[in-house]
């Protein structure tokens, strides 16, 4: 169906559904080629506000504040399309498509124990990323739910090559409850990769745990905590480093590849069609064989 016969709510609809799905790292990508189709930049704008919003959430798109790398998420949303940030103690809006924050506001946090923890597992976040990831960013939040205090650690660190074809994003979102004596750690570690060099090829793997950490107290926690996410996402990775090897270049060419590729030389049609004593009806759309063999024939 023509975008020019849908009606305005179907239209919003499919360029936000569009922008949603767009890999990490190619969304301003994805709204100019759409804006090319649309041509209503009233319309293009609202959509891409709220498309981006929610890009940024599913992907952690990271930003830096006095110096200070912030992970948006959808656990520092505070509605109406703001984040907050615990180390500035600031809320804001992003523009992604402008890549710019916008309405700055100040904000004060409690100071508890949660908030100093908080703190804590940070620096042994932070210490961890550094020795493992090129150019990775890390943040740790707070929730309260039903009056329990939740600490939710993410991880992320991406490589984003228009250029040369491909993008890629590792991710991972930790969460664990401030509890004494015993907590239980749930994580779950996010892998995207898009190729888009001869073949259109987009590579997703994920991988939920649930662990538990012995709590003494909160430095020893923060420590434990560190070692348990540097053990996990080794094993991750070695896992997926194992798989991709037995996806072998042989295994590729037989999945991606077609039965007859483009060979780049011209065809001698007419002397095919006399060796194999064709009859041919252009105008009926089809080839019938010698042999009362039916084929169609795209013309």
């Amino acid at each position: 169906m023509a975008l020019s016969v849908l009606s305005r709510k179907e239209k919003e609809k499919v360029i936000r559904r569009l922008l949603i799905q767009a890999p990490p790292g190619e969304f301003v990508n994805a709204f100019d080629d759409l804006c090319l189709l649309i041509r209503d930049e009233k319309l293009m704008h609202h959509q891409g506000e709220c498309a981006g919003h929610q890009h940024c959430q599913k992907y952690s798109v990271p930003l830096c504040i006095d110096g200070n790398p912030v992970l948006l998420s959808h656990h520092n949303v505070m509605g109406d399309y703001r984040f907050f940030d615990y180390h500035s103690k600031l809320s804001f809006k992003f523009d992604l498509l402008q890549n710019q924050l916008k309405d700055i506001q100040s904000h004060g946090i409690i100071r508890n124990e949660a908030e100093y923890l908080r703190n804590v597992v940070l620096c042994a976040l932070k210490l961890y990323v550094s020795d493992h990831y090129p150019t990775g960013n890390c943040n740790v939040m707070r929730k309260t739910i039903k009056s329990k205090e939740f600490l939710i650690a993410c991880i992320e660190d991406h490589n984003y090559e228009t250029g040369e074809c491909w993008n890629g994003l590792w991710k991972s979102k930790w969460i664990f409850q401030v509890n004494p004596f015993l907590t239980q750690v749930t994580g779950r570690i996010f892998l995207q990769a898009h190729f888009f060099r001869c073949v259109n090829l987009h590579l997703q793997i994920s991988k939920d745990l649930k662990e538990s950490l012995e709590v003494v107290n909160q430095a020893q926690l923060a420590l434990s905590f560190a070692r348990l996410v540097e053990e996990q996402e080794n094993k991750f990775q070695a896992a997926v480093l194992e798989e991709l090897q037995e996806l072998s270049s042989e295994a590729l060419r037989k999945i991606l590849r077609r039965d007859l590729p483009v060979t780049r030389t011209l065809i001698d049609w007419q002397r095919i069609l006399s060796d194999l004593n064709l009859v041919m009806y252009p105008k009926l759309g089809y080839v019938i064989y010698s042999r009362s063999v039916l084929c169609n024939w795209i013309i």
